[in-house]
């Protein structure tokens, strides 16, 4: 049973989306805190593979309101939590296909904040206005259908 807590609403938008990954991520306890009252922005967020690490870059959780002094950095990075394995996969993509890795969505599995990741190419601006296009048509078919019913 996975609990959405927030989507990147650009990366479908900005990237033609091939597979997708689930990750765990390290996170202090005021930032589960912030996590579980829904102050998190995916908006701007990659993933990037350092070391033979990969991180989350630009992911902005408010600071708990009830924490102290102690409080982490809102728009630290954060590590990934990832077989080797998958990790050295992910690193031969990007350098190889130059694909992008972009987080889709945050979520709670049991107790457990889980990332998904979305492997991808970068959409042309003419990709982006036929899907929008296709979106539209879609919508007025919707309506046209619901409304002659």
């Amino acid at each position: 049973m996975n609990k959405m807590i927030a989507k990147n609403p650009v990366a479908r938008h900005n990237y033609t989306i091939t597979d997708t990954l689930e990750a765990g991520i390290v996170l202090t306890g005021t930032e589960i805190k912030s996590i579980r009252n829904g102050k998190v922005n995916l908006k701007d967020t990659y993933v990037n593979i350092k070391n033979g690490e990969a991180f989350l870059y630009g992911m902005h959780i408010a600071p708990y309101e009830f924490g102290n002094i102690f409080n982490p950095d809102p728009m630290r990075n954060r590590k990934l939590l990832l077989h080797k394995r998958e990790i050295f996969k992910l690193a031969g993509m990007v350098k190889e296909k130059s694909v992008s890795l972009v987080p889709i969505q945050l979520y709670f599995e049991g107790n457990k904040v889980k990332v998904e990741i979305g492997i991808g190419k970068g959409k042309k601006l003419y990709d982006k206005r036929q899907d929008m296009a296709k979106k539209d048509a879609q919508r007025k078919i919707q309506r046209a259908l619901k409304g002659g019913v």
